[in-house]
């Protein structure tokens, strides 16, 4: 991958120049930026690879403003979206977002905007573009750039693989967009070389800025886990206080963890997704806003959080994976003065992240009656992915990957999402609606209504089954819907989504098929089991913390001088607890859960997770994760735990 280098501006139309000075108030373009923009004014896709809070946002927003058409953003960031279309709003930009926290009034004027062609930025979720009456409107615009962040969630091997993400390709070709910008602050060179093969990105047209943040103090403490909570409140009164994040892993160590910290004199909150939206908005606000508040949060919070004087960053927990922590230490320092980063690690988080690894692994069992269920379908099938994860009682993202897999594997083709049925509730009298269109629309429109179930407050209907009796495709029944409900006439619900499938072929040994995929998704597991002793090593490392966790992503220079072990704090190994589960009273557990026969624990996969602390669809429909037994032996290696239940 190239790395930028200064690039004049001269090689850019003096109209983005002018967009820079005028619309966003900057007289020059950070590392890499004017690299990226430059290529796609040329109308070339493009890989931006920047760390977190380097800029990456500009890139798509001024040529957004350059191009015309619409440009479409795909973010999983709900938290990035609203600052950005903020911040746009405010400098008389045409943006603005589709999210599930907009008020109907709000989308109804987004969609309006879009069909006039106002708008020059959407912003969408993933999720979104599985919806079918989105879809239909956006295909009616001219898409010019579609910039997808968090473009790493494309990688398998990514830290944060999302099957959905695999099909954006295929989107921006099916709405032939003008160009893609892909953007990320984690990409190792395996998984920048992923993205850029997904959408056909050269070589030449992949800019890293490097990863190196100067003002940056690294450290890295092993310890107990009984000493963490003394080191933490140690180094909060040691340092000049300010704005602080403490990451951990669980939701109850967030609250206990900012008890722990409040009876101690700091001001703190924990925040976690366990949180009403409320709440969780009051604490970000509050702490956009303080001098010295410090929030205990999961992995949940940050993203997409622009606060520029964050002073520290600690992982009370360890962090899943090399590329989470780039990316929350990154939070810090934005503001370009020191910031310290310091890892308290304690060997006991080593089994809690492996075990959350393991108990996300689907059986061999699970594999084959997944694959003998989709191969059997006719040519031409939907399937719900709520129904199957919950049948078999595996996590969604495992259906959706093996799913994703037999794509790849050209064995299935998506035919895309739908819905089963449309809830609409009319907000004006038909004979209203109707008058606003030629006779034969309202002739269409009025039998539509009539094939619709009346409830007492709500209307039915099956999009299929209508579009059969009406003698008209499917889409047409769908895109009626859908401009009601943009016009502001009704409010729709959507339920039942199903994804549409076509066979290709049927594999020529379905069991060998079978076993690959069960060793695709074993290796895996190896592969994230790998990224928790990358921690370690991180963690145990004798040498520059800075150069081990730039040589992960592919960069190599000098000993910084400035962390923690070219300070001179020496490198030790992580102290590790060494349970066995093979205790007394673990094994009048097992038995006590055995006699009481909860279906939801029938498979010795199923009880183990559940010992372990990992949530399951079984153990959610009953009602079973409130049990004490629950995760009462989280602290002990899933293999060890599942080799007593067997036994």
């Amino acid at each position: 991958m190239s790395a930028a280098v200064d690039v004049s501006t001269a090689t850019l139309p003096p109209q983005a120049q002018q967009i820079l000075q005028d619309v966003f108030g900057f007289t020059e373009f950070r590392d890499g930026q004017a690299e990226v923009i430059s290529r796609l004014l040329e109308g070339r896709s493009t890989l931006a690879v920047f760390p977190t809070g380097a800029g990456k946002s500009l890139c798509y927003q001024l040529p957004a403003l350059a191009l015309g058409g619409l440009t479409v953003v795909i973010s999983p960031l709900i938290a990035l979206m609203k600052d950005q279309i903020d911040f746009l709003v405010g400098r008389d930009v045409a943006a603005a977002r589709l999210d599930s926290s907009l008020e109907r009034e709000e989308a109804i004027q987004v969609y309006r905007n879009l069909r006039s062609g106002k708008t020059r930025l959407l912003y969408v979720s993933p999720e979104r573009l599985g919806n079918e009456r989105f879809l239909q409107l956006l295909q009616q615009q001219p898409i010019s750039l579609l910039a997808v962040d968090e473009a790493h969630c494309i990688s398998e091997w990514g830290h944060n693989f999302r099957p959905d993400y695999l099909k954006i390709a295929a989107l921006a070709s099916r709405l032939k967009v003008g160009r893609v910008l892909a953007l990320t602050a984690t990409a190792t060179p395996e998984v920048a070389g992923d993205i850029a093969r997904t959408f056909e990105i050269d070589e030449a047209d992949m800019v890293q800025t490097g990863f190196y943040r100067p003002n940056l103090e690294l450290h890295t403490t092993p310890c107990t886990g009984s000493e963490r909570r003394e080191l933490l409140v140690s180094r909060l009164r040691k340092r000049p206080r300010g704005p602080t994040i403490v990451y951990v892993t669980l939701q109850r160590t967030a609250e206990e963890i900012a008890e722990h910290l409040s009876s101690h004199g700091f001001p703190s909150n924990a925040y976690h997704a366990g949180l009403k939206t409320e709440k969780r908005t009051e604490i970000q606000d509050a702490f956009m806003a303080s001098d010295d508040m410090v929030v205990v949060a999961t992995i949940a919070f940050g993203m997409g959080i622009d606060k520029s004087n964050i002073r520290a960053v600690y992982h009370y927990n360890l962090p899943k994976s090399l590329e989470s922590y780039m990316q929350e230490i990154g939070r810090s320092g934005r503001d370009g003065k020191q910031a310290v980063c310091e890892m308290l690690a304690c060997g006991d988080d080593v089994v809690t992240l492996e075990n959350f690894t393991y108990g996300d692994t689907p059986s061999r069992e699970t594999v084959e009656a997944l694959v003998e269920e989709l191969l059997s379908e006719g040519e031409q099938f939907d399937v719900s992915v709520y129904d199957l994860a919950r049948r078999y009682d595996a996590r969604d993202l495992v259906v959706k990957t093996l799913l994703t897999y037999l794509e790849l594997d050209g064995i299935l083709q998506s035919t895309g999402p739908f819905y089963t049925e449309f809830k609409f509730k009319p907000l004006h009298s038909s004979a209203e609606i109707l008058a606003k269109f030629d006779p034969a629309r309202a002739e269409f429109l009025g039998n539509l209504f009539r094939a619709a179930k009346k409830g007492s407050t709500w209307f039915t209907i099956d999009a299929t089954l209508a579009a059969k009796n009406l003698g008209v495709e499917r889409e047409r029944v769908v895109a009626a819907i859908g401009y009601l409900e943009q016009e502001g006439d009704m409010i729709v619900q959507a339920t039942g989504v199903r994804q549409g499938y076509r066979r290709l072929r049927q594999p020529e040994d379905r069991m060998e098929l079978i076993e690959q995929l069960a060793e695709r998704f074993l290796r895996r597991e190896q592969h994230d089991i790998a990224r928790v002793g990358d921690v370690v090593s991180l963690a145990e490392s004798p040498g520059c913390i800075t150069c081990f966790l730039l040589a992960y992503f592919g960069e190599q220079r000098n000993d910084c001088g400035h962390c923690g072990r070219c300070l001179g704090e020496p490198a030790r190994p992580m102290p590790a607890s060494d349970p066995s589960a093979s205790q007394p009273t673990n094994l009048q557990i097992i038995e006590r859960l055995r006699t009481e026969r909860h279906e939801a624990l029938r498979t010795p996969r199923q009880l183990t997770r559940f010992l372990c602390g990992i949530n399951s669809p079984a153990t959610t429909r009953s009602k079973l994760r409130g049990r004490p037994e629950f995760g009462t032996l989280g602290h002990i290696r899933f293999a060890e735990v599942l080799a007593l239940v067997q036994r």
